[in-house]
């Protein structure tokens, strides 16, 4: 098991530095960052400065090495250097410093912070609203396939199917402005949500406040193609796993059809739900970007979408970086679930 970790740690290193090249690839070209942090007012000598100070005079191959270098966690500095990027770890050296540090992402054009501050600012949001739409997923569509498979050929079965197909056929975007209009606008007076709002939310007189209700309709939009396509896995896999020989044994030895269920069947039929929950966490983490623009949650697909429109490119850079780093960690995750709840995945 231990091997198997390694290996996948190198191999989600070698992932995370194909994305680095990519995305520095990716965004050369797209306009002159020199004249969007400064705008269409500043006079060619300006320019001329910021362009030096961002390495944008140097040749592509030398501002590719200081990019890697600056969102390496081991990279060498000057001592200037650190002082002004503000830079987070341990260093060592003269004037030329080696260290360990927490990859500087660098600076927005538009308002001139950290990118690392403003991502982490947006991140727990993300988190938290992937994981509330993943909850709800997990536990809907487990059960429903369960229902599905014990209830096979009725209408139970039928409708469960209906109802996965459907989810997986909608878009997201198109069921979030449905679901926004129809529970934040129209029955708002009954639901008490509102079409927009974010996990936290600023007022006047009392200041920052937490609003959990919030959470609930980007979260069921979000959550509405996972729970469909565990709803159809979990049917098949406890449709395969109740044909076993040692079910009809459990039985014969008098358990009830719940007992059956719950210590036998479900535990061999999780593998390839696991699989699919995982996958779909790191998934939504990244997938999330309309439906928080949708319902103006503050998180970062929303960060990212109105860095776009303002050609804020280190804050796309910074947030794909960091989405690429929780699809890593996600899928190692997962690996350490399998061996948990199946032995055999230990033993290979």
């Amino acid at each position: 098991m231990l091997q198997l970790l390694l290996r996948k740690s190198i191999y989600g290193l070698l992932v995370l530095a194909g994305v680095v090249m990519l995305v520095f690839m990716l965004f050369q070209g797209f306009g002159d960052p020199a004249r969007l942090v400064l705008g269409q007012t500043g006079d060619s000598a300006t320019i001329q400065n910021i362009r030096k100070e961002l390495a944008l005079d140097k040749p592509r191959w030398k501002q590719f090495v200081l990019y890697l270098n600056d969102v390496s966690p081991v990279s060498v500095y000057s001592k200037d250097d650190i002082q002004t990027r503000q830079l987070k770890g341990l260093f060592i050296g003269g004037d030329t410093k080696v260290g360990l540090k927490f990859p500087y992402l660098r600076r927005s054009y538009q308002t001139k912070r950290q990118v690392s501050d403003m991502l982490w600012d947006a991140l727990p949001q993300t988190i938290v609203l992937a994981l509330v739409a993943m909850c709800i997923a997990t536990v809907l569509g487990i059960f429903l396939g369960i229902l599905a498979a014990v209830k096979h050929n009725t209408w139970w079965d039928g409708a469960a199917i209906f109802t996965s197909i459907l989810g997986i056929s909608a878009p997201s975007f198109f069921m979030g402005i449905v679901i926004a209009y129809l529970f934040g606008f129209v029955l708002s007076d009954y639901t008490g949500l509102h079409m927009t709002g974010s996990l936290y939310e600023v007022d006047t007189f009392n200041g920052v406040h937490l609003q959990l209700r919030n959470v609930l309709l980007p979260a069921i939009t979000l959550g509405i193609r996972p729970l469909a396509v565990i709803a159809q896995l979990t049917r098949s896999a406890m449709l395969d796993v109740l044909e076993q020989d040692y079910i009809r044994t459990a039985y014969a030895k008098g358990l009830t059809q719940w007992q059956v269920i719950t210590r036998h069947a479900l535990r061999n039929a999780l593998n390839p739900v696991v699989t699919a929950i995982t996958g779909w966490f790191a998934e939504l983490l990244a997938g999330a970007f309309f439906v928080e623009y949708i319902f103006g949650w503050n998180g970062i697909g929303k960060l990212t979408v109105d860095a776009l429109e303002k050609l804020d490119f280190p804050v796309v850079m910074g947030s794909v970086l960091i989405t690429a780093s929780c699809f890593i960690v996600v899928n190692l995750l997962s690996d350490l679930l399998y061996g948990i709840i199946d032995p055999r995945v230990r033993l290979n």
